[in-house]
Parts: structure tokens; C-alpha cells; sequence
């Protein structure tokens, strides 16, 4: 085939050539073909990579018709339904739960296919929403007396002290719909005038004001008065041991085996406290908010037991006389309490969380004391005007601990920032600073019974030994090593006599050691969990009581 102009086609060889087909030149539209599977594939799709003919620009620019493949583009990917692919939508996941709530106390729930926030479009029960003017849970307030029979079928809540079995303790579990629900609530409730029922309930929580939590204490005991009329208070003379001598005058030994248990609180433990110089009763305050008396002797029970707090309780501290206490509660409150009867004598609050509580040792002070508090500071209380005395603010974290030194005209606070300050009675000026790049916070510390060195349980897993006297310098040759405490407030005491000084551990060990060679004694497993707090007896030469987290309270002797 021959070519006239530099290489191009002559005339000649074009007319050789076959005619092209008429479906390539021409819009597929305008073709029927014979053989089906022939015009679907010319048909083309998205993703085609290479088009057999010409489409033309209606073709080209034709939307797409039909759900989106939420897999991708790709036709190789599965479809997530059987039917085909479903598109997603968004929705708002508190508006979703609002109506949920919403759908499940009062019955209805706005139409989740409709926009419209006017009313009507409403599922469930639409004239219950006509009358509640389509307000969600949120927003509608119940009458007292819906309230009255919305309690009506729930639960007693049960007796606190009681575990398992009839009246135990339910409370925030207890259900509704109790077929065996006693008639006595009802009948209490219907005494309500009617004039109450047409009151409408208070705001929400958030915007009232409340004057505190309910007080109140309940005797567990068999019986609050004796033949002579004498409460727990009296200290008992039918035992074989003198309750009544100075605390240290006999030798004292490690405890051996567990003689009680005591199982009131529903969580941890936090502090525990021997009702001074005599023992004979056992202060206990825990995680449920609670403080609770035990006897110690006897038939050993529960006696009585203090609820004022809405949140856990920190500490715990007896007057002199045990005659009054101290707690300090997460809820900022602290509260002074009549052991007697159980009565909240006084209440004090700075704002902020108090981690630690003590009155002055000084007879002629047991109405001044000291609170350490998350905000840094110590603060100092007057019971019998309610007023601050005097604040001590050089703490640069949350003061831990407080413990009265030399006599008790001075006392030694530990806090966060991992230092130890010393500071004149109702002088806000540290008379000495203990800070070390290698200290680590110390959260509890417990003065020995000479007076002359307190131990400081720090987080680095020792204990550490420091002077109580004029330099308060550190005893570098004794250091307590053998328990696991890190991350963990761990409680340590002396025995009466000084002898041992014992702690707890992580792992729920009871740890002791001997106080002039530094060597550990003895290490027995006493709680499931952390073991938190620990206390000797003051009269007992023997007997320890530990508390931990599993909440139980362990008697060692």
C-alpha cells in the first residue's frame, strides 16, 4: 500500500478498507440490540476504566442514582445488608438517651423521623405527651403525690448494719414493683393534706440550696443501760486486766492469731481509734460515710453508730476523755459528735477537703483544733465559737498529717510537696523546714511513746525516722524497710511499751519490727486488700486491730 504525500494513506487504500460499524459513531440510545448481554455491557458504569464508544455529555453527567456503598466505591466490597447497602446516619447521643429515659418513665418519645419540635409528633402514649405539653424527662415535674406512689412500690432500703437476710441493707438497690411492700408507707404517705399534692416539686439538685445532710445515730446494742444505769461509757470492772493504769507499764509481745472480726462498714476502712488510756471501745470511720462504735470486750458488737456525711469519711480523732470526736469527711465537713448519744455538738467546713483532724493533747486546749486541709493550709478551730484562730499556709501541696511534739507546744505537719514543717502553737511561721531531693511524700506518721522521735510511713516503701525535739533531724541509721506501700495511705503505730512499731502493706500484710534493731519481726497476711490502718490496744500487751479496704475490722492478740 502506497502512500502520495510523505507517508500518508492514499485514496485508494481508504477505499479498501472496511466500513466502520454505525454503533460506534452513533449514541448508544439509538441501538436495540438482538443479544441482551451484548448492549448491558456497552452500557457504562462508574467504575469503568475504559468506555467502547461514545457516550455523549447527558450521559456523562448523569447524577447518580441510589444509596451511597458505605464500603466504598469498589463493587468487590460486601454489602452490609442482605438486600443491599444501608446508609448511615448521625444522631446525637444525650438526645438520644434523654428520650430514651424519656420513653421508658412516662410512656412516649418524640417521632425519630420527624424534625418538628412542635407537638404532636410523638410515639407511645401521644395524650400522656398532649398533657405533659411534649416535656422530656428533663423538663416535666411530678406532683408530690406521683412521687409519693412512684416510692410507694420500691423497697425498704433496709437497716445499714444488717448484711444479709431480712431487713438487709438495700439502699440506692433497692427495686420497684415489691409485691410484699408493707401498707405502713402507703397509709404515712396518704396523710399528706391536699393542699401538698398540688405543690410541684422543687428544682433539680444543682439550684437548691441545702442546709447539709441528715444527722442521726442508731444503738445497736442489747441494751444501752446496765442495772446501775450506766452506758458503754463506763469503763468495765469485771474483766481480768486493769483498764485503768498508765498506758506503757507492761511489757508488750506481737500478736499471734486473730480472736474477732467485726463487719459493719460497706466499703474500706479509713481510721481506726481506741477510746483513750482505758481501750475498752473501738472508733472506726470508712468509705460508706459512716463512723461506728465498737465494744471491745464482752460480746464485742456493734454499739452504735454516726451518720452525718454524704461522702467518705477521712478522720477520726477522740478528746481526752473520749467523752467527744472529731470526723472529717470528703463532703468539707467536720463534724464534732457527742459519743454519748450520738448527737452532732458542733459543725466546721473551710471549703476544701479535710485529710487530717487533731485536738490539742493539753487538757486546758481540748477545745482548740487543727484541721490539714487540700488546699495547703492547716487551720485551726475554736468548738466553742465555731471561728478560725489561726491558719498556717506554707504547705505547697495537701497536708497530710498532723502530730503534736515536745510537750505539745509544737507540731510537726507532713504534706504533699514531700517536706516536713515544724511550727509553734498559733504561730504561722515554720520554726523548722525538712525537705530532701530524694524524700518522698509521707502521708502517715505516728509519734513514739518516749516523745522523742516520730515514724513517717513514706511512699518510697520505707519508714523513716525523725526527731521530735529541738533539731528534728533525721535518724538516718534507723529506716523500716520490708512493706509495700506505694500508692497507698498506710497507717502506722507503737505498741504501748515502744517496742515494735507496725504498719501495713499493700497487699493486706500486717508488718512488724523491732524498734531499736530495726528488724522485722514479724509479717502474717491479716486482710484480702490493703491493709490502711492499724492501732495497738493502750492497755492490752498483745492485741492490734487492723482495717483494710475488703472493709472488714481484724482483732489480733
Amino acid at each position: 500500500m502506497g502512500s502520495d504525500h510523505g507517508g500518508s494513506p492514499s485514496q485508494a487504500a481508504l477505499d479498501d478498507l472496511p466500513p466502520l460499524p454505525q454503533y460506534a459513531i452513533a449514541p448508544i440510545s439509538t441501538f436495540v440490540f438482538e443479544d441482551h448481554a451484548a448492549s448491558q455491557a456497552l452500557i457504562p458504569k462508574v467504575t469503568d476504566k475504559v468506555v467502547v464508544y461514545n457516550p455523549t455529555y447527558d450521559e456523562l453527567t448523569r447524577p447518580f442514582v441510589g444509596p451511597a456503598n458505605p464500603n466504598g466505591e469498589s463493587s468487590l466490597k460486601r454489602k452490609n445488608l442482605l438486600t443491599g447497602y444501608a446508609e448511615e446516619q448521625s444522631y446525637n447521643d444525650a438526645v438520644f438517651r434523654v428520650q430514651h429515659r424519656t420513653y421508658q418513665t412516662l410512656g412516649y418519645a418524640r417521632d425519630p423521623s420527624l424534625n418538628s419540635k412542635e407537638l404532636g409528633p410523638y410515639v407511645g402514649d401521644v395524650e400522656k405527651a398532649e398533657r405533659n405539653e411534649g416535656k422530656d424527662i428533663l423538663d416535666v415535674r411530678f406532683s408530690k403525690k406521683e412521687i409519693r406512689a412512684l416510692k410507694a412500690k420500691r423497697q425498704k432500703t433496709g437497716d445499714s448494719s444488717v448484711l444479709d437476710g431480712e431487713n438487709a441493707y438495700k439502699g440506692p438497690w433497692a427495686t420497684y414493683h415489691d409485691p410484699n411492700a408493707s401498707s405502713s408507707e402507703s397509709e404515712e404517705e396518704e396523710a399528706f393534706s391536699e393542699e401538698e399534692e398540688q405543690q410541684e416539686v422543687p428544682p433539680p439538685p444543682e439550684t437548691v440550696t441545702t442546709t447539709g445532710p441528715v444527722e442521726k445515730t442508731q444503738f445497736h446494742g442489747a441494751q444501752l443501760y446496765d442495772y446501775l444505769g450506766r452506758t458503754y461509757m463506763h469503763v468495765p470492772r469485771d474483766l481480768d486486766i486493769n483498764l485503768d493504769k498508765d498506758p506503757g507499764d507492761q511489757e508488750c509481745f506481737i500478736p499471734k492469731r486473730r480472736i474477732h472480726t467485726w463487719a459493719g462498714h460497706n466499703k474500706g476502712v479509713t481510721a481506726l481509734r481506741f477510746f483513750p488510756i482505758h481501750g475498752h471501745l473501738l472508733l472506726s470511720s470508712g468509705v460508706d460515710g459512716k463512723v461506728k462504735l465498737w465494744d471491745c470486750y464482752h460480746a464485742r458488737e456493734l454499739l452504735r453508730s454516726y451518720m452525718g456525711h454524704t461522702k467518705a469519711v477521712k478522720d477520726v480523732w477522740f478528746t481526752n476523755d473520749g467523752t467527744k470526736f472529731l470526723s472529717a469527711s470528703y463532703d468539707t465537713q467536720i463534724k464534732l459528735w457527742d459519743t454519748e448519744t450520738g448527737k452532732v455538738i458542733s459543725r466546721f467546713s473551710t471549703g476544701k477537703t479535710p485529710n487530717v483532724v487533731r485536738f490539742n493533747p493539753d487538757d486546758d486546749k481540748q477545745d482548740q483544733f487543727l484541721v490539714g486541709t487540700s488546699d495547703k493550709k492547716i487551720v485551726q478551730f475554736d468548738t466553742n465559737s465555731g471561728a478560725v484562730v489561726q491558719e498556717y499556709d506554707h504547705h505547697l501541696g495537701a497536708v497530710n498529717s498532723v502530730t503534736f511534739v515536745d510537750e505539745n507546744r509544737r507540731f510537726m505537719t507532713t504534706s504533699d510537696d514531700k517536706s516536713i514543717r515544724v511550727w509553734e502553737w498559733q504561730i504561722n511561721v515554720p520554726i523548722k523546714y525538712i525537705a530532701d531531693p530524694q524524700q518522698h511524700s509521707m502521708p502517715a506518721v505516728a509519734l513514739h511513746p518516749a516523745g522523742k522521735y516520730v515514724a513517717a510511713q513514706s511512699l518510697d516503701n520505707q519508714i523513716l525516722v525523725f526527731g521530735a525535739t529541738d533539731r528534728f533531724r533525721q535518724n538516718r541509721k534507723k529506716v523500716f524497710r520490708g512493706n509495700n506501700c506505694a500508692g497507698y495511705a498506710v497507717g502506722l503505730d507503737f505498741t504501748p511499751d515502744g517496742q515494735f512499731l507496725m504498719s501495713g502493706d499493700s497487699g493486706g500484710y500486717a508488718c512488724f519490727w523491732d524498734w531499736k534493731s530495726t528488724q522485722m519481726k514479724s509479717k502474717f497476711k491479716a486482710h484480702e486488700k490493703a491493709l490502711t490502718c492499724i492501732a495497738a490496744h493502750p492497755q492490752e500487751t498483745s492485741k492490734v486491730v487492723t482495717g483494710g479496704l475488703d472493709s472488714k475490722i481484724h482483732y489480733w492478740d
